[in-house]
């Protein structure tokens, strides 16, 4: 054994008996998924991030005053897998799931008084638990409204996992199916920009036929809908390193890997600025680019296939009013460039005042935009939605941009997004971009991670963790 890696298993403790060591490169969703799986089956694991913290790209930072998420995000009831997650850390209590699905929905292009109107459930059976909210959907012709109840019908007959579904469009589907464009703008795009992060003309079929199945077509309470009431920065990355730090973990962030490569032996060496460490599971929980980047030769067939997943951006515009001026947690707008307005004010910790997030999907056109800019395309819009905004003071208006938020869930993407195992023993990949079947959310994340951890316990010849999988039974 060369100095290096005695010094290296000195600084990681009690050298761990053979077979029982793994590295995951990466701290968002998927890569602590994947590290608490493994250390809840025996294994010493050591997880290694970037960043000086936990979280990905659902993080929370300081400004001034306020805890800031860097953006909004949510879960459905139907996300069993971030539901186990956030069991697992200990943090479901701090983001509550509606007692039933309620969506407010603000067409500005009406008179005032006449503006709103709500997607929620009934308590019955599917499809009938919607069939009272769509009927008096009030953003739709009747005519309208008959032709979605036949669209979902004909939806729910799709099988997602279809792969002549990925290469076509959802939009093109949904013309085909008698949808015109004020039903895309109205109730299609309204759910589909949020979970796809894509119109409905750029989406996989496969995917919105998944997203809509499983959320709106599964069960009564699938899309019920759960936000954290914390900063996420208190749960993806406090309560998270509590959890890894309670099953053995060893995490250091400010630690970016260099190389990964594999060893005569059958074992992995995973490189980090001063330290070699070793393994006979690594798993690579990183965006799309950066595993490929840290590839090595003969892990997958194409590996340039990676660097075809597009990504998409999602913009979100922040704004401190000096006085309450929204009086529900929440809303969706139509007729107007705004789309998912969120109260933020008891999260972030302000002491006075309103703090509005406004989340923009698919924000190719505004990601690059001047704060001046945006302001003064957005305010002028939120005053259109929200009269108690008019004559109340900003406080302050700043900006978040994510350029590669997600991945594109373009038509085709499917064939490109592989699997959790390689071709190189003992060498697994995880995240939110790779072969779940969902679209580019936390749900993806942590499920990744899971496949991911289950793949590498296979090998090893260890038991599942019967804990981490539970939310298999409740899918």
């Amino acid at each position: 054994m060369s100095e290096g890696s005695r010094r290296t298993e000195a600084q990681a403790g009690t050298p761990a008996p053979a077979g029982r060591r793994a590295v995951v490169v990466g701290g968002g969703l998927a890569g602590i998924t994947a590290a608490l799986a493994l250390a809840d089956a025996g294994l010493r694991v050591t997880l290694l991030e970037g960043r000086p913290r936990l979280g990905g790209l659902a993080f929370s930072f300081r400004r001034g005053e306020l805890t800031v998420d860097n953006g909004q995000h949510v879960y459905l009831r139907c996300c069993t897998a971030y539901r186990w997650f956030l069991d697992r850390i200990e943090g479901a209590a701090l983001a509550p799931l509606q007692h039933r699905l309620d969506v407010p929905v603000v067409d500005v292009a009406k008179p005032e008084g006449r503006r709103l109107g709500r997607l929620r459930r009934d308590p019955l059976p599917v499809p009938l638990h919607l069939g009272r909210s769509l009927a008096a959907y009030p953003h739709l012709s009747l005519a309208e409204r008959a032709a979605v109840g036949r669209a979902a019908l004909a939806l729910k007959a799709l099988d997602p996992t279809d792969p002549a579904l990925d290469e076509k469009d959802f939009g093109g589907w949904l013309t085909a199916h008698g949808q015109s464009a004020r039903a895309v703008e109205a109730l299609w795009d309204l759910v589909g920009v949020a979970t796809l992060n894509a119109v409905a003309g750029d989406a996989s079929l496969g995917l919105a036929a998944m997203v809509f199945r499983t959320g709106l077509l599964s069960d009564p309470g699938a899309a019920d809908i759960g936000w954290a009431h914390v900063p996420l920065g208190e749960l993806h990355d406090r309560l998270a390193r509590k959890a890894l730090d309670s099953a053995g973990v060893r995490t250091e962030v400010r630690s970016r890997v260099t190389s990964v490569s594999s060893n005569e032996n059958g074992t992995w060496s995973v490189q980090v600025p001063g330290e070699t460490l070793h393994a006979e599971a690594v798993v690579l929980a990183v965006p799309q680019r950066e595993t490929y980047d840290l590839l090595p030769d003969g892990a997958l067939d194409a590996p340039e296939r990676l660097l075809d997943i597009g990504t998409a951006p999602i913009l979100n515009l922040h704004v401190v009013y000096d006085r309450k001026v929204l009086a529900r947690p929440f809303f969706a707008a139509l007729g107007t460039p705004v789309q998912w307005v969120f109260d933020r004010t008891d999260a972030s910790g302000l002491g006075a005042g309103q703090y509005l997030a406004l989340s923009q999907s698919a924000a190719q056109d505004d990601i690059d935009a001047p704060v001046a800019d945006l302001r003064a395309r957005y305010l002028p819009e939120l005053e259109r939605l929200i009269p108690g905004t008019r004559g109340a003071v900003v406080r302050d208006f700043f900006v978040t941009r994510e350029r590669t938020a997600t991945f594109a869930p373009t038509p085709g993407v499917g064939r490109l997004r592989p699997g959790a195992r390689t071709k190189s023993p003992g060498l697994y990949l995880a995240g939110a971009w790779t072969a779940t079947g969902w679209p580019a959310t936390m749900e993806s994340a942590v499920r990744s991670g899971v496949s991911a951890a289950d793949a590498a316990l296979s090998a090893l010849g260890r038991p599942r963790p019967s804990r981490l999988f539970a939310f298999e039974e409740a899918a």
